[in-house]
């Protein structure tokens, strides 16, 4: 190809992008033409740039991954994004396809694989490897959380109980139990111990 690959990187540890800069620079069909510490800071350099491809990370400061995506695309279109993350729970895969981006790699990926992928989703299609595939589907298969129960999910996770979850949401205590309940079978979990470790380990709620 006449013009190498133009790549935006997008990740806030410092010694990471270097690494992951340093791979793709190795490649003589591809090159780093910026890189931001955070997605706000990723949404401005797509715009300045508009690169050929993005490699996103999920947890930024700022604005994070998911956010900076659904801004580019909703400004780009055809933005064609890859999410490196060490985050492969089915909640954050499913957020970030669902935002527009059209590969999802970890960060113990090999070089070979992220340099496969950067050329995959340039030629327009996608890269998801076996192991997210796997978990995105089964994410589809879950039921979803309405956002009254993601709510209670986050207090039952803080340690909350039903009458301080009631005061917080300003909803009657039954309210709360009825809410409980339906998160417990949600979740396929026995108790609310269980439900908040299941909610942890798909990566709908997070420990603050």
């Amino acid at each position: 190809m006449d013009q190498p690959i133009r790549i935006l990187v997008a990740e806030d540890h410092e010694i990471v992008r270097d690494g992951i800069c340093t791979i793709v620079n190795q490649q003589p069909d591809i090159t780093v033409v910026a890189e931001a510490v955070n997605g706000e800071q990723a949404v401005q350099l797509y715009r300045k740039y508009k690169p050929d491809v993005v490699l996103m990370d999920l947890r930024m400061p700022t604005m994070e991954g998911v956010e900076a995506i659904e801004q580019i695309i909703s400004e780009f279109s055809e933005a064609k994004i890859i999410i490196l993350t060490t985050y492969d729970t089915d909640e954050d895969i499913y957020q970030g396809l669902q935002a527009g981006a059209k590969g999802y790699l970890l960060k113990d990926t090999t070089s070979e694989e992220l340099t496969n992928a950067i050329r995959t989703v340039y030629q327009g299609k996608k890269y998801v490897p076996q192991q997210i595939a796997i978990k995105l589907a089964e994410r589809i298969t879950n039921s979803d959380l309405t956002n009254r129960e993601m709510e209670v999910l986050k207090l039952l996770t803080k340690g909350r109980n039903n009458q301080e979850i009631g005061s917080i949401l300003k909803i009657t205590e039954g309210t709360v139990k009825f809410h409980v309940k339906n998160i417990l079978s949600k979740l396929d979990a026995s108790d609310r111990t269980q439900a908040v470790i299941t909610a942890l380990r798909r990566g709908l709620t997070r420990l603050e």
